[in-house]
């Protein structure tokens, strides 16, 4: 029903107008039903992407720019989508990326799953609201029974925690180099992490990602410090220094102007060169105070200029200006120096260390390499690969691979992937259906076959028959084998935990959680209103239904 107006007989026969020119409204069956179709829509896209036999999605901007990717955040922020409850899934990926980095196309699929399977009970007459109850006590009972089937790891065990890594890793471009890869993940996350009351906290913002197209993935290698993408400021000085003693500053080395317009009457050229003196004076001494600190690196936020430049490389200091202030931190975790905004606070304590600091030719920049510190609690990983589209492809898979080493060092509990913990708890929530009441039984039914979804996917983008995968999977499940999932690589069912293949039990909760919220908010909208376009649009876009409303499912 398409109204500019939703009118109403009133006793003398007019009508009464309540929305602007050219909004419409969509009610009762059809507005859920809209809906519901653009919500499956979105999970259809990333469905074929799902595990290691996914494929990838080719996503090309309007400048014609190419991303090449299989993670189903990225997929869906680039695809920009139009439609408002298609907007919703592209929303809970996002936040699972942000939360736990991980499972973002699981919980688009699910979502999908649990909107479809609520449309069949709708037909059938049983009330969202029936259908949403449901899914919510399904929900807290199926996280309940995968914390009692997840496993503990003890002290942050380094072998462990590179399955958990590797197994993020084995559904990219990158799963070839997940090995090499994982190792430097685990150290890195190792490296920077910090333990409290015995459990270790990890930030991520401590872990420098670089990426350079050139060489091959094989060259990425884990960096005890820092690399700049900056060179060093002057021909003059030198480009290597070892056992580099380290200034941060945090000002720029140059005359200050004043704040206040001031006029110098200068009548002499011999007054011209007394002022000249003066402010290389000025700077000369600003060298001096860091030169007698025993510093031979200089890293500057702001600007240097030339003049202090030349004495700089005169007392061969390496100097690199202009450095990032998130840079800045993370050297000054890395090198153990202070970041030291006025220059006459600076002291010797003040002075940071590493075994080298080198300007290194990447591909066609110079970089400044930071390396060899003692005990960083700041690292860099920098990452090679043939092309531009695969370091940038390369990078997303590191930052997964990342976040899940994160996930379970603070929170050290794991379960097997492959589909096992989903089909488990699709089974174990059946034998619960029948303590709840009248028509929740149905919907939670129907929560359980959602969660069968996961691995039924893995095993279509695998090339196995799903009808027989589903049977033989729930036949194993019922006789006790809870990790009995999908073997994805050979395509056959197999005890997942003996392939290594382990998640976060986070990761799992994550995906439960927001794709029973997102798929209860889109089942319980009845009515979609959408205000016309304002008037000073473009020209006979006044009755236009505004884009994304209007078709079943438009993105």
């Amino acid at each position: 029903m398409n109204m500019a107006t939703i009118q109403q007989g009133s006793a003398g026969g007019m009508p009464v107008l309540i929305l602007k020119e050219g909004a419409t409204q969509t009610r009762g069956r059809d507005a859920q039903k809209n809906n519901i179709t653009a919500a499956k829509l979105i999970a259809e896209v990333v469905r074929t992407s799902l595990g290691p036999r996914g494929m990838d999605k080719m996503l090309v901007d309007t400048l014609g720019d190419v991303t090449i990717t299989n993670d189903g955040a990225t997929i869906l922020k680039e695809i920009d989508v139009q439609h408002p409850a298609a907007k919703m899934m592209v929303e809970i990926s996002k936040a699972t990326d942000n939360e736990v980095g991980d499972g973002t196309s699981s919980v688009v699929i699910l979502a999908g799953a649990l909107i479809e399977k609520a449309e069949e009970l709708i037909g059938k007459d049983v009330h969202p609201t029936i259908i949403v109850d449901g899914y919510r006590k399904s929900a807290m009972k199926g996280i309940e029974i995968l914390n009692s089937m997840g496993q503990k790891i003890k002290d942050n065990e380094k072998g462990d925690l590179i399955k958990v890594a590797k197994t993020s890793m084995q559904t990219k471009l990158v799963s070839r180099e997940s090995d090499q890869l994982a190792d430097l993940i685990v150290s890195a996350c190792l490296q920077v992490s910090e333990k409290n009351d015995s459990v270790s906290k990890v930030d991520l913002d401590d872990i420098k990602v670089e990426k350079k197209a050139g060489g091959s993935l094989h060259d990425t290698k884990l960096i005890k410090g820092i690399v700049l993408d900056k060179e060093v400021v002057h021909g003059g000085m030198p480009k290597r220094v070892e056992k580099a003693r380290i200034a941060l500053l945090n000002s720029a080395l140059e005359i200050e102007k004043t704040e206040f317009d001031a006029k110098i009457n200068i009548s002499s050229p011999d007054q011209m060169n007394m002022f000249l003196e003066e402010e290389n004076k000025m700077l000369k001494s600003m060298v001096d105070k860091i030169t007698a600190t025993g510093a031979n690196v200089v890293i500057c936020q702001k600007g240097i200029d030339d003049i202090a430049q030349h004495y700089l490389a005169k007392n061969e200091v390496l100097t690199v200006r202009r450095v990032k202030e998130s840079d800045m931190s993370k050297l000054a975790r890395a090198t153990g120096a202070r970041v030291v905004s006025n220059l006459d606070d600076l002291t010797g304590k003040d002075i940071g260390s590493a075994d080298l600091v080198e300007e290194r030719k990447i591909e066609t920049d110079k970089w400044v390499f930071i390396e060899g510190c003692k005990h960083p609690k700041a690292v860099t990983i920098l990452i090679r690969g043939g092309s531009q589209r695969v370091v940038d492809e390369a990078e997303r898979s590191v930052h997964d691979a990342l976040s899940v080493t994160k996930d379970v060092m603070e929170r050290p509990v794991i379960v097997a992937g492959g589909g096992a913990p989903e089909a488990y708890t699709a089974a174990r929530l059946r034998d619960w259906v029948s303590t709840l009441s009248g028509r929740e039984q149905l919907a939670a039914e129907k929560f359980a076959e959602s969660l069968e979804v996961i691995p039924l996917t893995l095993a279509e983008n695998a090339g196995m028959d799903p009808i027989d995968t589903i049977t033989d999977l729930r036949a194993k499940q019922s006789k006790g084998s809870k990790w009995t999932g999908i073997d994805v690589r050979s395509g056959k069912i197999a005890d997942v935990s003996k392939l290594e293949i382990f998640e976060p039990i986070v990761v799992k909760e994550q995906i439960i959680k927001s794709a029973t919220e997102v798929a209860s908010m889109i089942l319980r909208i009845d009515d979609v209103i959408a205000s016309g376009k304002s008037a000073g649009g473009p020209p006979g876009g006044g009755g236009m239904p505004p884009g994304g409303m209007g078709g079943m499912g438009e993105m």
